[in-house]
Order: C-alpha cells, then sequence, then structure tokens
C-alpha cells in the first residue's frame, strides 16, 4: 500500500474511533466529515447540552505533500502520540497549529 493510502486509513481508522465515544449527553453526535478528494478529515460533535447549542470541531487532520497535518487537536491526550504509535514518523507530522516559528522547536516537522 502506497504511504498516502496508508495514512488516509489510520487517519480514519482514529477518527472513526474517536466518533465512537459516547458523550454524556445524548443530544450531542458526533459527526465524521471525510473530504477524500482533498485528503480533509474533520470529527465535530453538533448537537444539544441544556438548551443549549453544541458545535465545535474536536479534531481536524488533512494529509498535504505525503505529510499529516494537523490542524486541530481537542484530545487530552494529543492525536500526534496515537500517529506515532501507528508507525507514523515524527518527521511526516506537523503540528498545524502551532505557528511556522514554534514548528522548528517541537520534535516534528516544520513543513
Amino acid at each position: 500500500m502506497e504511504k498516502t493510502d496508508e495514512y488516509r486509513q489510520i487517519v480514519r481508522d482514529i477518527l472513526t474511533e474517536y466518533s465512537q465515544i459516547k458523550s454524556a449527553n445524548e443530544e450531542v453526535e458526533a459527526e465524521l466529515i471525510f473530504d477524500l478528494e482533498r485528503d480533509r478529515y474533520q470529527l465535530v460533535h453538533v448537537g444539544w447540552s441544556h438548551k443549549r447549542r453544541i458545535y465545535g470541531c474536536v479534531l481536524h487532520l488533512d494529509i498535504k505533500n505525503g505529510k499529516i497535518w494537523i490542524q486541530h487537536d481537542g484530545t487530552e491526550g494529543g492525536i500526534a502520540n496515537e500517529l506515532i504509535a501507528k508507525d507514523i514518523p515524527k518527521h511526516d507530522i506537523i503540528i498545524g497549529f502551532h505557528s511556522p516559528f514554534k514548528r522548528q522547536f517541537t520534535e516534528f516537522a516544520v513543513n
């Protein structure tokens, strides 16, 4: 399997696992958004909690030029750690929510 295809499958699998975690509030749904044409992947929470609208991105990952860009990470443990656990090398992971200047000081890819 080509590296990018493998990364696509890993990203979809991880987001799918997260989407199956049940919320304490049954009126909030986890929605998976997979744009396979542009390699954009999101998990969002949508619904109502105590008469209040809930809408928020939990995870947003893109695949660009053979690298996984973490655009948003609303998880406790960090999605980068899960990608590493799935044997994705750090040089293929970009923390996109860090500024380009800050990225140079991380153990992950800069671009």
